[in-house]
C-alpha cells in the first residue's frame, strides 16, 4: 500500500467513526451541549465537513460549489459548531457525505506533492502539498473523534468504536463503577487540597 493509499485509508476510518456517533440517539441527544464551551455531537459532523470541504476544494483550486453560509464573513462565531432548528440531522450527514466525496475525488486526481494554497493560514506557511493537507486533516477528524468518544459516553455510557472493541477493557456496569471510584480515588490521594465530590450527571439531564 502507498503513503496516499495509508493516509487515504486512515481518513476514510475516521470519517466513518464520527458518523457512527450519531447512531441510535435522538434529535435532542446528537444536538445537545455537554460541555462549557456547546460542544456537541451533529455540531462537530458539521464542522469536520465544512473543514473538509475547504482543505481539499478551495486549497488545490477545486471549488465544491456547496454553500457553507455558517463560514461566510459576517457569519456569528462558531457557527459551524452547532446546528440550529432549521438544520436536520439528514442535511449535516449528507453534507458531510458530499464533502467526503469530493475529497475523495481531489486525492485520487492529484499526486502527494500536488502544491496548494491555504489562504486562511499565515503567508509563511501557507503553501501546502496534499501529502500535508491528508495529515492535516487525518488529525483534525481524528481529534474531533475524540470529542466525540467522550459526548457520546456522556450521554448514554456508549464507549469504544462498536461493542467488543479490542482497545476497550471488557467490564460490567458495576466494575466500570469501581475502576472508576479507584481513580478518583487516586487522585484525591495525591492531591492536597481537593473539591468535595461532585454529583453525577445522569442521562437525559
Amino acid at each position: 500500500m502507498h503513503d496516499k493509499e495509508i493516509l487515504h485509508r486512515y481518513l476514510r476510518l475516521r470519517r466513518a467513526e464520527l458518523l457512527a456517533k450519531l447512531d441510535g440517539l435522538d434529535e435532542y441527544d446528537v444536538r445537545r451541549p455537554l460541555t462549557p464551551t456547546g460542544t456537541n455531537l451533529l455540531g462537530l459532523v458539521k464542522h469536520v465537513a465544512s473543514v473538509e470541504i475547504g482543505y481539499f476544494g478551495e486549497v488545490f483550486d477545486r471549488p465544491h460549489g456547496q454553500p457553507l453560509p455558517w463560514l461566510d464573513d459576517g457569519a456569528e462565531p462558531d457557527a459551524d459548531l452547532w446546528v440550529t432548528p432549521d438544520e436536520s440531522r439528514e442535511q449535516i450527514v449528507a453534507l458531510h457525505r458530499a464533502a467526503a466525496a469530493h475529497s475523495d475525488a481531489t486525492i485520487d486526481a492529484l499526486p502527494l506533492d500536488a502544491d496548494g494554497v491555504v489562504p486562511w493560514w499565515p503567508a509563511e506557511r501557507r503553501h501546502v502539498t496534499l501529502q500535508q493537507i491528508l495529515v492535516h486533516m487525518c488529525v483534525e477528524t481524528a481529534q474531533h473523534l475524540g470529542h466525540a468518544d467522550i459526548l457520546r459516553e456522556l450521554i448514554d455510557g456508549t464507549a469504544g468504536k462498536a461493542p467488543g472493541d479490542p482497545n476497550l477493557t471488557s467490564r460490567s456496569a458495576e466494575a466500570w463503577a469501581g475502576h472508576r471510584a479507584r481513580i478518583e480515588a487516586a487522585a484525591r490521594a495525591a492531591a492536597p487540597v481537593f473539591p468535595p465530590t461532585a454529583p453525577q450527571q445522569k442521562s437525559g439531564e
